[in-house]
């Protein structure tokens, strides 16, 4: 644990991370045009700049979870937090599409090895209950307000400076984490006297996880059974076939099955697909919403999200007197069941609206946010060998990350059917884009609903105590 002297600090530090990882999600979505038009981007190449990111990052996951474990979280947190600026510092110099393409998957690789490390990082250097309950609470908010502050930041830089600000900015908070990061927080690895990095299930996992997010990338554009895709999707899954033989061989596997007879962490995992394939795709179709349909200006459409962000702020307040109240299975659950009842208000919105008629469904949807997202991050982390903490987190953020790729995919699929075209959402009249943006949060309100189903199937029940500053235990 790092002593009490430095424990503000390293929650500050551990904060920033998740922050700059969120607010880099949505600030690139808000200079996209730009960038597209000064480097001469296509429609069909400027999804890259996207796509670069999410086919780094969902592919190397495990593999930065596993390295978490072996040398060290603090080591994989500085090095990971050091390509993420470097892949920003490039991004920000980048005068070609290649260039900026390949910055944007050193900042996703930079991400797969910060996301396990950093969640490692908070079960080491916290102790377990209301103290690492707290952490987590507020490391999750930053999530939120990175998510929102993004959009807002993303306007204003790119109006006022120009879109290279919005990879620039990232550079120095990645500087200060780096120097403040070898004083604040103690380091954490499996004591082992080999290191043994089972290359074959590293690169069969790896590989068929690039391999499957392209295809869940690529599917809605070029087709789902389409001659282009279809092979990636097939070669990823004998690769998985692969990755879970030669698991069952190797002495030091790179995920041991036996974690999946953790329910706490198999049900986290869910959680995770769950979550991103339904509030993860809030952001996407709200900013359509406020640009496409109503027309705002890129800063308004930020500006539209800032009760989103306090009310998560204010839902984190709140995780540790609910999870002591109705334990860890409850609390997942009443958030999705507030994420069911703000995606449907969502469904109300009509191209005639304005900026107040977002406001209900968002604030309910940022606090049911605020309670899934920090409570699935503590139920995983509970019963987990600490040896393999880094692997469990990698885990729950592969769910999350495939769990977005599949469920935006699913919900275009569905609104291609629905309204008979395979036409973008981009180059859409505002009465079509409407429909399928209310068709959107129809199929997440969907989604929310199956979350509260898993949360109470699968999560073990808690052992509350009665006090509501002390630990929530969770049987295993």
């Amino acid at each position: 644990m790092s002593s009490s002297k430095f424990k503000g600090l390293a929650l500050f530090i551990l904060a920033i991370s998740q922050l700059v990882m969120a607010l880099d999600y949505t600030i690139i979505f808000v200079a996209m045009p730009s960038l597209g038009n000064e480097l001469g981007f296509s429609a069909n190449h400027l999804q890259w700049v996207v796509s670069a990111f999410s086919l780094a990052y969902g592919g190397f996951l495990l593999l930065g979870g596993r390295l978490s474990d072996l040398l060290g979280r603090r080591r994989m947190f500085i090095i990971a937090m050091a390509l993420f600026g470097l892949g920003s510092l490039l991004g920000g110099l980048s005068e070609s599409q290649l260039m900026l393409i390949v910055a944007r998957g050193v900042q996703g690789l930079g991400g797969a090895l910060l996301s396990p490390a950093t969640l490692s990082l908070i079960v080491s250097n916290f102790n377990e209950g209301a103290e690492r309950n707290r952490a987590m609470g507020i490391w999750a908010s930053m999530g939120g307000v990175g998510l929102s502050l993004g959009l807002l930041l993303g306007g204003v830089l790119t109006s006022y400076i120009g879109w290279e600000a919005t990879f620039f900015v990232n550079v120095p908070i990645a500087l200060i984490v780096i120097i403040l990061a070898p004083i604040v927080l103690a380091e954490s690895k499996v004591s082992t006297a080999t290191r043994h990095y089972d290359a074959a299930g590293t690169i069969s996992v790896t590989a068929g996880l690039m391999l499957v997010v392209y295809y869940l990338i690529q599917s809605p554009v070029e087709g789902w059974f389409s001659a282009s895709t279809l092979p990636y999707v097939l070669l990823g899954a004998v690769l998985f076939l692969a990755f879970i033989i030669i698991e069952r061989r190797t002495k030091e596997p790179l995920i041991s099955f036996g974690l999946f007879r953790n329910r706490n962490l198999t049900g986290a995992a869910l959680t995770a697909f769950l979550l991103s394939a339904s509030f993860g795709s809030l952001y996407y179709f709200l900013t359509l919403y406020t640009q496409g349909v109503l027309h705002y200006s890129a800063i308004q459409s930020g500006l539209s999200f800032l009760p989103l962000t306090l009310s998560a702020l204010l839902g984190a307040r709140f995780i540790n007197r609910i999870l002591t109240r109705i334990g860890v299975a409850g609390t997942i659950a009443a958030g999705m069941g507030l994420g069911t009842i703000g995606f449907l208000l969502l469904t109300r919105l009509s191209e005639t609206g304005t900026a107040w008629g977002i406001i209900p469904g968002t604030v309910i949807i940022g606090l049911g946010q605020a309670l899934v997202f920090t409570t699935m991050f503590i139920a995983g982390s509970t019963g987990v060998d600490p040896k393999v903490q880094g692997v469990a987190s990698a885990l729950i953020s592969t769910g999350q990350q495939i769990g977005g790729a599949v469920g935006l995919a699913v919900i275009m699929a569905m609104i291609s059917a629905g309204m008979g075209t395979n036409e973008s959402l981009e180059t859409m009249m505002a009465t079509e884009l409407n429909q399928a943006i209310r068709t959107a949060f129809q199929i997440a309100a969907v989604t929310t609903v199956l979350g509260i189903v898993v949360a109470f199937l699968v999560l073990k029940q808690p052992k509350a105590s009665k006090n509501a500053d002390t630990e929530v235990t969770i049987s295993h």
